[in-house]
């Protein structure tokens, strides 16, 4: 039985779903671009520019309601930590972004078909050339470096190119359902045949465009050989020095056994978390990088990763976390950081005493202030090694800073400029409406409970986790099982260093049945960390966290 004629409404249905699948082959083509010749992925580069265009309420709304979305999938689906997910997540709607973007302008361009008042070919590359100048407005916003003269032709003939084909289509499916005997395809036909072709076109193109846009890890010249962490030391504590220096191995190794389940007291450069306002971390090219120290010194200075490789080092383990980081969220890691004391930098230019602090600026647009205070702290360094080998581009290659006792939000990664300047500015995040100092809060986690396989089931459980103030240490935690009254757990004493977080274990009679643990933890000065139940934003997540398990 023959079709009825198409309604308006539906034609524009057909315009919008083909606007959609013609995006997915544009996503194939620009992710082609950029892997083969270095020309830039538009739908990544919008989203980052939103990132940092959109209100800074709006900004923390939607990173605290995506955290608290991954978490609740982490309960049933395996979607791996908060920063992987969020990532992906951030990703998927740049993509999903663009193809809606796709459906509107196929939806506009059947809405003005049905009107037969233009040429609907000229009009698809109109539009193109108004999505190309959107983008090259946001690609100059950005600062894009892969923004060349090339790959604006590059992204002229791809848009104007896309507009024309997506007219074309449009153009192609009649508005009514032609006579039976006319050889043209009917409308289900023609959409199965267009749709296929260009969804294997989508993923062909992607597909060979990620084939050849592997990212690796850093290379540069002049990088040291990493140094080998052996069986009788395998956190490398005895790579360590300054005033955070590790405890030896000895003294760590004779150390109570962690509970099993408890995370890894060392965090491996893979399973590091990464938090940062782009979709994808920049790649920059250590051979050619500089870091410009400038402002209120003596002396401008121009250093090559070489340069600051060649200073004094000092090594330290120590654990970061994020401020968006729920109480029992996975946005924290410990790592074994190498680099040159910030203040020892300084000293070569020559700091004038007018000078409070220091403005850094990263290469992905990141700006962060550093009180003088902080830069005179032997502790905080600018590291340029992870675990013995170069900082991995996700985490800051060539070079990012670590300040203790402040949140990652602190500390800038991609670093290529360094002010000293006479007054206070606010930083990236606090212009968003986050905390001007962002101490950390102490807090504590409980990562595992099981039954002591010694003990049988009629005996007793075990429960262990973290606890960490960061540069205040950590004095004493406690446990509360159920309802009953807080206990002293052991701590797996001495930390890795006095940056680090420290594990903690507790035993505990049972009988079957679900049991809920609790813990809490107190600074290195006896203070108990505040267990208000408070959001992430503006200052970090407080509160108790528990878990519950079936014995």
């Amino acid at each position: 039985m023959p079709d009825k004629p198409s309604k308006p409404s539906s034609f524009i249905l057909i315009g919008a779903l083909l606007g959609a699948l013609s995006s997915l082959a544009l996503i194939g083509v620009l992710s082609l671009g950029e892997s083969l010749f270095g020309f830039p992925f538009v739908p990544f580069d919008i989203f980052d520019w939103m990132a940092r265009a959109l209100p800074g309420w709006l900004i923390g709304t939607v990173i605290s309601t995506m955290v608290a979305v991954i978490r609740f999938f982490q309960g049933f689906l395996p979607i791996g930590d908060i920063s992987t997910a969020a990532k992906l997540a951030e990703q998927a709607i740049a993509l999903l972004q663009l193809v809606a973007g796709g459906a509107v302008f196929g939806a506009l361009l059947a809405w003005q078909a049905g009107k037969l008042k233009a040429n609907l070919v000229t009009l698809g590359q109109i539009g193109g050339l108004i999505v190309l100048s959107l983008t090259l407005l946001v690609e100059i916003s950005l600062g894009n470096p892969q923004l060349s003269g090339v790959a604006i032709v590059w992204l002229a003939l791809v848009f104007i190119g896309w507009g024309w084909a997506l007219a074309l289509l449009i153009q192609r499916v009649p508005p009514k359902e032609a006579p039976a005997e006319s050889p043209a395809l009917s409308r289900r036909q023609f959409l199965v045949v267009s749709g296929a072709g260009l969804a294997v076109a989508a993923v062909g193109a992607w597909g060979f465009g990620k084939l050849f846009g592997g990212t690796g890890l850093p290379a540069v010249a002049g990088e040291p050989t990493p140094q080998p962490v052996s069986g009788e030391d395998p956190f490398g504590a005895g790579l360590t020095s300054g005033p955070a220096a590790s405890p030896s191995p000895q003294v760590l190794t004779a150390r109570p056994a962690p509970v099993d389940g408890t995370r890894p007291e060392l965090t491996s450069n893979e399973e590091f978390y990464r938090i940062d306002i782009n979709t994808r971390a920049p790649q920059l090219d250590g051979n050619i990088w500089r870091l410009h120290v400038n402002g209120l010194v003596d002396a401008q200075l121009e250093l090559s990763l070489d340069d600051l490789r060649a200073m004094p080092a000092q090594t330290q383990i120590l654990t970061m976390q994020c401020i968006s980081n729920p109480i029992g969220g996975d946005l924290t890691s410990s790592s074994r950081w190498t680099g040159v004391r910030f203040m020892d930098v300084l000293a070569g230019a020559g700091v004038q005493a007018s000078a409070v602090g220091a403005y850094l600026t990263s290469a992905d647009g990141f700006y962060e202030f550093v009180t003088m205070e902080d830069i005179q702290d032997e502790r905080c360094l600018l590291v340029y090694e992870m675990n013995s080998v170069a900082l991995p581009y996700e985490n800051g290659f060539p070079l990012r800073v670590y300040i203790p006792d402040r949140y990652g939000m602190k500390q800038p990664k991609w670093i290529e400029n360094i002010e000293l300047v006479a007054e206070r500015v606010p930083g990236y995040w606090v212009d968003r409406g986050w905390d001007r100092e962002a101490y950390v809060n102490t807090v504590s986690v409980v990562d595992t409970i099981m039954v002591d396989p010694d003990q049988g089931e009629a005996g007793m459980a075990l429960c262990g986790g973290i606890a960490w103030a960061s540069a205040k240490g950590i004095s004493k935690v406690e446990v509360q099982v159920d309802s009953e009254d807080w206990a002293e757990a052991e701590l797996v004493s001495p930390p890795l260093s006095p940056l680090n977080w420290m594990l903690w274990r507790y035993a505990f009679p049972y009988v079957s049945g679900r049991h809920t643990i609790s813990v809490r933890a107190y600074d290195g000065s006896g203070e108990l960390q505040v267990v208000e139940n408070r959001s992430t934003a503006p200052s970090g997540a407080t509160g108790i966290h528990s878990a519950s398990l079936d014995l």
